[in-house]
């Protein structure tokens, strides 16, 4: 089945039918640090009238109180409680695997990913700088007598966009997972592209996780979208069932497929990575229930049906009364309206 474009008629039935409305990030609220325009307008409108807002991101750079921070530099109030991220997923999926206090996870991707390991009680290392090594800066030196030596105390290694990554990481993450019994090879996502900057697309975390990939030969678990493993701690929060909630996003493989997989209503905004060209492309089978350029159009549209609304009332109500007193008689004191 096709996709539809957003309309006042199906936007009404999807409004109505929604108690949670769950945003992308990149691309869909904003690109690098430039919000997307009418996005602020947006959301008020949604809250004004009582939706629920939960923003799930697969950017696992920051962690959930970094992306508040955010929002709130960007001049929009969104708490912590409110954000989902990969980082986020990573620490719950190892806390829910009851992954053991003596083992410690190596972390390829940003200080979110080391954050929220913290957080949950878990002792993490690497990432974009750490205490015990810098291995942003290490470089290799592939001489004949050069070796790496790796904790064998490491249970999990943990990939995520890393704008850092290098020769000396791929070596030390695949040594972990290969050698060391039992390790855990988590991806917080597997996006190709994503907005890192207002004005281009850039590598997404699936380039760092494919290179583990391929030293390895092993697959990840991935905990981000388009998994569901993060809707579990969703329907806990919010006690909201799927049917009524609305996935709205920029990505077909990711977003859209996450609220498919899910059972929620799905919305792509055509204001990042994915075009109306690449929606209606013959080879893609991935098709959400509604389209539309960016998420201000559903302030358009609330307008358009509050408009239409009134206009129905005008003539219900008052075109008889003007009619009748044209003819010299009375209007009735009562109508039905709508």
């Amino acid at each position: 089945m096709s996709s539809q474009p957003l309309s006042p008629s199906n936007f009404k039935d999807l409004f109505d039918s929604v108690e949670a409305f769950l945003f992308d990030c990149d691309g869909v609220i904003w690109k690098g640090d430039e919000l997307i325009q009418g996005v602020p307008k947006t959301l008020q409108m949604l809250r004004s009238k009582g939706k629920k807002l939960v923003f799930v991101t697969n950017n696992s750079w920051k962690s959930r109180s970094q992306y508040a921070q955010k929002f709130q530099s960007l001049g929009i109030s969104v708490s912590q409680d409110e954000i989902f991220s990969s980082s986020f997923a990573a620490a719950m999926y190892l806390k829910a695997k009851d992954f053991p206090s003596q083992n410690k996870v190596y972390v390829i991707g940003g200080e979110g990913i080391l954050e929220e390991l913290q957080l949950a009680g878990i002792t993490a290392f690497g990432g974009p700088h750490s205490l015990v090594q810098e291995d942003a800066n290490k470089t290799i030196d592939l001489k004949q007598n050069c070796f790496v030596e790796h904790d064998k105390s490491v249970g999990a290694v943990v990939v995520g966009i890393d704008p850092n990554i290098n020769y000396y990481k791929l070596q030390y993450g695949t040594l972990c997972i290969r050698e060391n019994p039992g390790c855990l090879f988590i991806a917080t996502n597997r996006d190709a592209v994503g907005h890192m900057t207002a004005l281009q697309e850039w590598p997404g975390a699936g380039c760092m996780v494919a290179a583990i990939c391929g030293s390895t030969q092993k697959e990840p678990v991935v905990v981000g979208k388009p998994s569901t493993f993060m809707m579990e701690f969703l329907l806990k929060k919010f006690n909201v069932s799927c049917s009524k909630m609305c996935m709205v996003g920029d990505r077909l493989d990711t977003d859209i497929l996450f609220g498919q997989n899910a059972g929620c209503k799905t919305l792509l905004v055509l204001s990042g990575v994915t075009t109306q060209s690449a929606l209606q492309d013959p080879s893609n089978n991935i098709q959400p229930d509604y389209y539309t350029n960016t998420i201000s159009d559903m302030v358009d549209l609330s307008k358009l049906i509050s408009g239409s609304l009134l206009h129905h009332f005008v003539v219900r109500w008052f075109a008889p009364s003007i009619k009748l007193k044209r003819y010299g008689c009375s209007p009735l004191r009562s109508r039905t309206i709508l």
